[in-house]
């Protein structure tokens, strides 16, 4: 069983109680480890990525604390390969299920966002 670090406990200040609390189950239920490496982003920080190419807009659910980006911590690293993601994102799944809380995973879209992790529009709206 992983435990949050105090770097990611710091990264869900300001995140939604309900995604903070599917993310701290899915690490006890996970196969891998993984850290919060972003989670409540200032505009000037979504401006950035989107000009960086990081993202694509300036809607993210990350400006109002409804998304988190989740990354394994394998042999003392963050990684970004793909396998480990879908290892998270299983154990994302089986904890929103066991919660009753609806979470989105970045990977399943268009423009392929591995570490993220929304809590939806339409049962969180603004």
């Amino acid at each position: 069983m992983y435990k949050l670090s105090a770097r990611s406990l710091k990264n869900l200040n300001g995140v939604h109680k309900d995604l903070v609390a599917v993310v701290e189950l899915a690490l006890r239920v996970s196969e891998v480890d993984f850290c919060v490496i972003e989670g409540l982003r200032t505009i000037l920080r979504q401006k950035e990525l989107v000009k960086a190419g990081a993202s694509t807009t300036m809607n993210s659910r990350h400006i109002t604390g409804h998304a988190v980006d989740l990354a394994p911590y394998i042999g003392g690293k963050v990684r970004f390969d793909w396998p480990p993601f879908y290892k998270i994102a299983a154990a994302m799944e089986e904890a929103s299920s066991a919660l009753d809380i609806e979470v989105e995973w970045g990977g399943k879209w268009k423009f392929k966002d591995g570490p993220h992790f929304q809590l939806p529009w339409s049962k969180y709206p603004l």
